[in-house]
């Protein structure tokens, strides 16, 4: 059931969690995420996650009556507004004005995961990322090219940071990440139930990514662009490999060098399994 409340002023206690988005890691302790623009709130009341409020024009209403007429929410809160009060939330233009609040799911477990689907299970580890945006980015990669789980490392941001959200384009809200407490314990897991563990780090003469076998069940490590995989980390790899690059660049942006290791590991399972390459969708604009 939606409930409708046209607002002419943002400073009322309901609307405090808008108010205060760019205090993300408060949200976080709150247990709550913000979803930002017209398609990530739309994936977001397509998800099983839980809505608690919406912050929109009231014409977005109406596009949305459907998706509402389906939630399972005894309640959700809908308050409109015009367009140029809700910039003022931002602090730049808004194509769309929407908003909404949704719960951060429960934790997501790694060993059913690894039950689940080892067969063909391909993950991706992540340490070191403290950039929300790359870290959605590599969301949104790992839903676009069929990767089954993400395990962030303890040091990583959350992937429920507004930033982080926005960039995965709510891809999020329907594929498992795992936030890991302890990421060398979690990759030492995955190695005793048969997984192998190939880190990106450009830094090595071990092995080109061209020369790398994907077509088992594997974890690809992928560490910051600054810093890269913790030696500690590095040395529980099975193998160490690096994308080949020219002209004396030596690192790609993290987001970049996990979409090109992703994308190599599909095309070999795909041709491994003779799977016929999917028909290309037209590529989303940018919110």
């Amino acid at each position: 059931m939606v409930s409708v409340h046209p607002v002419e002023t943002l400073d009322i206690p309901d609307l405090a969690p808008y108010r205060t988005m760019r205090l993300q890691y408060e949200h976080r302790q709150r247990g709550i995420f913000v979803a930002e623009g017209e398609k990530v709130v739309r994936r977001l009341l397509e998800s099983d996650l839980e809505v608690i409020s919406l912050l929109l024009p009231a014409k977005w209403l109406e596009a949305y009556r459907d998706l509402l007429a389906r939630r399972p929410e005894k309640q959700i809160r809908a308050f409109t507004a015009e367009k140029s009060l809700l910039e003022s939330l931002t602090g730049f233009t808004m194509y769309q004005g929407v908003l909404a609040i949704g719960r951060v799911p429960p934790p997501v477990r790694l060993e059913p995961i690894l039950v689940r689907s080892q067969g063909s299970l391909l993950i991706l580890a992540v340490e070191g990322v403290s950039n929300a945006q790359n870290l959605g980015g590599l969301v949104r990669n790992c839903v676009a090219l069929g990767v089954d789980a993400m395990l962030l490392g303890e040091s990583c941001c959350s992937p429920y940071l507004r930033r982080a959200v926005r960039s995965s384009m709510g891809t999020l809200f329907k594929f498992p990440v795992i936030e890991s407490a302890a990421l060398a314990a979690d990759l030492k897991t995955a190695k005793e139930n048969g997984l192998k563990i190939v880190a990106a780090h450009p830094h090595t003469n071990e092995k080109s990514l061209w020369q790398t076998d994907f077509t088992q069940p594997c974890i690809i490590l992928v560490g910051s662009e600054g810093e890269g995989i913790s030696p500690p980390t590095l040395r529980l790899c099975d193998e160490v490999v690096a994308i080949p690059m020219h002209n004396d660049v030596d690192s790609l942006n993290v987001g970049t060098a996990g979409a090109i290791f992703l994308y190599e590991a599909t095309r070999q399972r795909s041709s491994e399994t003779g799977a016929p390459a999917q028909k290309q969708k037209q590529p989303e604009s940018n919110l």
